[in-house]
């Protein structure tokens, strides 16, 4: 020990907002019924805090903390124990917490879980127990309802840590600490408190291993142990398999665990075997031989794979091992795998039984060549982990940079970001070349790009760029590319275009030792042209984008790396063309799915789903979106998640969902605020309009639009916000505010002219038949309804039909304004825009013609049902805030006429004011959707059984 850092209480609870809403209802309950709850979770993961938390939470009546007692042989029956518990709750509830119930013995939990069972719901008895879930939770608590606890994400354990620290720890300590930690409270408490103040600011190295034996078995609660010298050697060795594990659960084999027993073990008279097996079979997935010892209860047999139940029991039992033993259960481990096809893990185990920490270059270069190796089968977070133990066996500091950023760039592929930055500090020497530290740079970057301060990823990407110019031309250029993504997410537009300056020309290089020179090539002419196009895109030069950014598209089309397929899918987004961005984006989702890179998928995803956006199909954009969400929180890219969740949010601006838009635009802007992503910010702003201006509320579209499209400095992102001008133009006009419109229709003229959009030419002509004379209206709608019939699109087309309807309507001609709003209605309910559905059905019930809608009438006030068409949409409006004006500009009638049909309104409901009447449409509302809900369950029982309507 170098010294201890004094740890605060921490002030809050931090995360297990689902557990606290379980205890909770049962807390709020318990003045009119009892209840029971089991809290489960593996050692350190707060089930006593949460105790705690209820504990003082309860305040209808008394808390009573319940043991074992000091005499182990005196137990309370189930009925003592009852009746003792009714009795304190005569005058008031009680709350009975019972902490560590597993701890108790076997008489006292049985009865202790028979009183549980026979508290009835008129007992006012509120009974919270918490078992330790590293072993199988004992048969006489299975009847109980129980709460589980996971390990915190890592959102919350960094608040945690920053509470226990005040923030004081270096950056890369903290990350080394949050990666260590797992999201096991205890065992952050204790890491904390192992390190010295120095330490904890960076001030002095890090004791090594962070984690030891000491540290882990704090945290576990003591050191795990078995009933018998075969079971702990069991324990050893499926511990000891689970570091060199390719899965997250850190599993074995069954079968290498029994070989490798018998080899550290072997009995006599039984050659090299170990006689019987504690509790394996002597096959893998059989049961227990006769007469083996069963199980230990720490382990679980699932097939013919063996894993502990907690994984903090797990690195404790490895930890805790003698050195000598632990050592030799490697060795054991190494010798079965041999000749079996698992060389990296063989050579791993090897690596693992060497005496004492001394480097060991000859297992270094071993391990480095075969992780390096692509014949070689295994998982990049297999790889990760063979780079960081060469790099441990290193003793020259660049050799060793050199290993730290490889296992990094692994652990990232492998999606664990928390596992990337620890190498990638320890990867830091000054010693080391600038090609060294340029792939460090350049992973650093890559990972704050997907998970972190984009402004921070672009200055560590521009750095990477300028040391690896020298040596590594290609991939220098392939960072200062990356660069100019981290620009483009901000919304620093002069920043895009500096670090996209022009290059030298391309040349063909010699490829570097080890790449596939073909390929490599094809990769470093896609950055090239992709380069070379968003420059002369972000400089306005249309005309010259086209050709290098077509070029990167047809490349990909025979290229089967993920990166270069992510890059021809981003080509074609800027051009426009979203069939190939779909191809692209779909080839590279399979791409990385092949290859196992986690880090990839989510981007795939995200270019999946943007290019369905534009194509107009939201529906296939929520899939990918939802899915992108996903595996973007698995892989801890905050950054990304922002994106899908704007994507999310975009989509479910259509339906009828305002709850979930307003989740997911929350969600998206809280990353986007805190990282620096104008784009995510800028997607979500207008989602939020959109959702907005479908709902009938064109002065708050138009307020929040003219924020994001507007000229001047607070412009929003330069990539979005010509995709919001039909929006604002809409909600501009319908608000009133017909120059605001017109001032970004030059601009948005200029995009359509491009055909970066396939959907703006058609959008332009409706901007303008929005904007025109009468004399000129009507030619300009069926000039933008034939361009849509060029581009496709159901949602932009049945918007368009149904402007067109309403401007139809207010001129009297009815016949036509009934198919238009046909149309449109036909179109929203096949894209699924369930909330525009609703505008044009209200048009067409204005003229008399609206078709019966999903679930509409049931339940409704019998009131309401006495407004004509044109008054119910008066009321809906009113009701949901909007002034008489407002609801003038939105319909296109006098504000007089307003008045007339609001008395109307108010005399027909018998209200009296604005909030009687918004009370009344509400309940209507309500109604409705419950009515809705019913039919739907109806429907899928009905799909569900095949029972006819």
């Amino acid at each position: 020990m170098t010294g201890q850092t004094t740890v605060g209480t921490a002030v809050r609870v931090h995360g297990r907002s689902a557990q606290r809403r379980a205890l909770r209802a049962m807390l709020d309950a318990l003045p009119a019924h009892g209840g029971r709850l089991l809290l489960a979770g593996e050692p350190g993961l707060g089930r006593t805090t949460l105790l705690q938390w209820a504990a003082r939470s309860f305040r209808a009546g008394p808390v009573l903390h319940l043991g074992p007692g000091p005499d182990a042989n005196a137990h309370l029956t189930a009925g003592q124990l009852l009746d003792t518990l009714r009795a304190a709750a005569v005058a008031a509830p009680v709350l009975v917490c019972v902490d560590d119930a597993h701890r108790w013995d076997a008489p006292a939990r049985t009865e202790l879980a028979r009183a549980a069972r026979l508290l009835s719901t008129a007992d006012r008895v509120g009974l919270l127990l918490s078992v330790a879930s590293d072993r199988a939770v004992g048969p006489e608590f299975a009847r109980l309802p129980v709460v589980h606890l996971d390990p915190l994400a890592p959102a919350r354990a960094a608040a945690l840590l920053d509470d226990l620290t005040d923030g004081v720890a270096a950056p890369a300590v903290r990350e080394q600490l949050l990666a260590e930690a797992e999201g096991n409270p205890a065992l952050l408490v204790a890491l904390v408190r192992r390190l010295s103040p120095a330490e904890l600011r960076g001030h002095r190295p890090l004791p090594g291993p962070l984690a030891d034996a000491g540290v882990l078995a704090e945290a576990a609660g003591g050191v795990p142990t078995g009933p018998s010298a075969h079971a702990r050697d069991l324990l050893l060795t499926v511990a000891a398999a689970g570091e060199a594990s390719d899965g997250s659960d850190a599993d074995a084999d069954a079968g290498l665990v029994r070989d490798a027993l018998r080899r550290l073990r072997p009995a006599p008279g039984h050659g090299p075997g170990l006689g019987p097996d504690p509790g394996l079979g002597p096959d893998p997935g059989l049961g227990p031989d006769p007469g083996a010892e069963p199980l230990p209860g720490q382990l679980v047999l699932a097939g013919d794979r063996l894993r502990f139940r907690s994984p903090l029991v797990r690195r404790t039992v490895h930890a805790t091992a003698a050195a000598d033993r632990r050592r030799a259960v490697h060795r054991a481990l190494a010798d079965a795998l041999d000749g079996g096809g698992h060389r990296l893990t063989a050579l791993l185990h090897r690596s693992w039984s060497l005496d004492g920490p001394a480097p060991a270059p000859a297992s270094a270069d071993r391990l480095a060549a075969t992780a390096a190796d692509g014949a070689v089968p295994a998982s990049h977070r297999l790889r990760a982990t063979a780079y960081a133990r060469a790099a441990e066996l290193t003793a020259d500091g660049a050799r060793r940079a050199e290993r730290y950023t490889a296992a990094a760039e692994q652990a990232l592929l492998a999606g664990r970001p928390e596992r990337a930055r620890p190498l990638l500090a320890a990867a830091r020497d000054r010693a080391a070349p600038d090609a060294v530290r340029g792939r460090a740079e350049l992973l650093r970057g890559m990972t704050e790009l997907r998970d972190g301060p984009v402004g921070d990823a672009h200055q560590s990407l521009l750095l990477a760029a300028s040391l690896l110019a020298a040596d590594d031309p290609a991939e220098a250029a392939a960072a200062a590319l990356a660069a100019a993504d981290a620009a483009w997410a901000a919304g620093d537009l002069p920043a895009c275009l500096a670090t996209l300056a022009p290059e030298p020309p391309l040349r063909a290089e010699h490829p570097s030792p080890g790449s596939d020179g073909p390929a490599a090539a094809r990769t470093a002419a896609v950055v090239h042209d992709h380069r070379v196009g968003m420059r002369a895109l972000l400089e306005g030069r249309l005309d010259r984008a086209g050709a290098p950014l077509g070029q990167v598209v047809r490349r990909s089309r025979t290229g089967d790396r993920p990166e270069t397929l992510l890059r021809s899918a981003a080509a074609a987004l800027l051009l426009g063309d979203v069939d190939a961005a779909r191809s692209g984006g779909a080839r590279a989702l399979a791409a990385a799915r092949q290859l196992g890179s986690d880090a990839l998928v989510p981007q795939a995803l995200e270019y999946l789903a943007y290019a369905e956006l534009r194509a107009g199909r939201h529906p296939q954009a929520r899939t990918h979106a939802e899915e992108g969400l996903r595996t973007a929180l698995r892989a801890g890219q905050r950054n990304t998640a922002a994106h899908h969740r704007a994507v999310l949010a975009l989509a479910a601006s259509i339906e009828e969902e305002p709850d979930a838009v307003a989740r997911h635009v929350a969600a998206a802007l809280d990353t986007a605020r805190r990282h620096g992503l104008a784009q995510a910010a800028a997607l979500a702003q207008w989602a939020a309009a959109r959702a907005d201006l479908g709902r009938g509320r064109p002065f708050d579209a138009a307020d929040r639009l003219g924020l994001l499209v507007l000229p001047g400095p607070g412009r929003g992102h330069f990539a979005v916000w010509r995709l919001a001008v039909p929006c604002f133009v809409e909600a501009a006009v319908l608000a009133g505010r017909d120059e605001d419109a017109r001032r970004v229709l030059t601009d948005f003229a200029d995009w359509a002219a491009f055909g970066a959009d396939p959907q703006a030419a058609a959008q332009l002509a409706r901007c303008h038949a929005l904007l025109a004379p009468a004399e000129h209206a009507n030619a300009l709608y069926r000039h933008a309804l034939d361009r849509h019939d060029e581009a496709g699109g159901d949602f932009e087309r049945a918007r368009t039909a149904l402007l067109y309807g309403k401007w139809l309507r207010r001129r009297r001609r009815p016949r036509e304004a009934r198919g238009r709003l046909g149309t449109a209605l036909a179109g929203f309910e096949r894209c699924g825009a369930g909330v525009w559905a609703a505008q044009a059905r209200d048009e067409l019930r204005a003229l008399g013609a609206a078709p019966r809608s999903p679930g509409a009438g049931a339940g409704t006030p019998a009131r309401l049902g006495r407004l004509t068409p044109q008054q119910l949409r008066i009321a809906r409006q009113v009701a949901e805030g909007a002034t008489n004006r407002e609801v003038a500009l939105t319909l296109g009638v006098s504000t007089r006429t307003v008045d007339y049909h609001l008395r109307k309104v108010f005399a027909a409901l018998g209200v009296r004011s604005r909030l009687e009447l918004a009370r009344m449409v509400g309940q209507a509302e309500r109604a409705q959707e419950a009515q809705a809900a019913q039919d739907a369950r109806r429907a899928g029982h009905q799909e569900k059984t095949g029972a006819q309507p």
